[in-house]
């Protein structure tokens, strides 16, 4: 199950991640998508509101995405650390300016190729951003009738 999610999200710049505070209010935002690696997801928050807030409190978190050829969900679970420091940080800046610069260079392109105008083609993340990295614990699928599976990675 883990290798559909890891090729789905390769093929992603965003997804929708949803936290809660410890009464139970819910937040559900977008954050952009870095990368899958050792069990582990990245994402970048600039925007340091509700998401971050909630996480400094309760470090759970659940991370849901679509794969719009198939109607299959799915949904990792998992526990964040922050890194907004440190050698892992500066390393983790190297490549999202890598990712950064890709991605601007795709919007460009898909433009000049099929017409497809962009209010912005460039994508400038801001200087301020923080790092969530999920550990993933357990992951789901959602099939297309409402069947569903669970995969337990890790206790956590």
């Amino acid at each position: 199950m883990l290798d559909k999610i890891k090729r789905i999200l390769t093929k992603r710049e965003f997804i929708s991640v949803a936290t809660s505070d410890f009464s139970g209010r819910p937040n559900a935002a977008p954050k952009f998508f870095l990368k899958l690696e050792h069990g582990f997801v990245y994402l970048v928050d600039y925007t340091i509101g509700r998401t971050w807030e909630n996480l400094k409190s309760n470090p759970r978190v659940s991370l849901s995405l679509m794969d719009t050829d198939s109607l299959y969900g799915y949904q990792i679970n998992g526990s964040v650390e922050i890194i907004d420091k440190g050698e892992e940080y500066h390393k983790i800046m190297n490549e999202l300016l890598q990712k950064e610069i890709d991605l601007s260079v795709k919007r460009i392109t898909e433009a000049v190729v099929s017409g497809k105008v962009h209010e912005s083609f460039e994508v400038a993340i801001p200087k301020r951003i923080i790092v969530f990295k999920v550990k993933i614990e357990e992951v789901a699928e959602i099939g297309p009738r409402g069947e569903l599976k669970r995969e337990k990675l890790c206790e956590n």
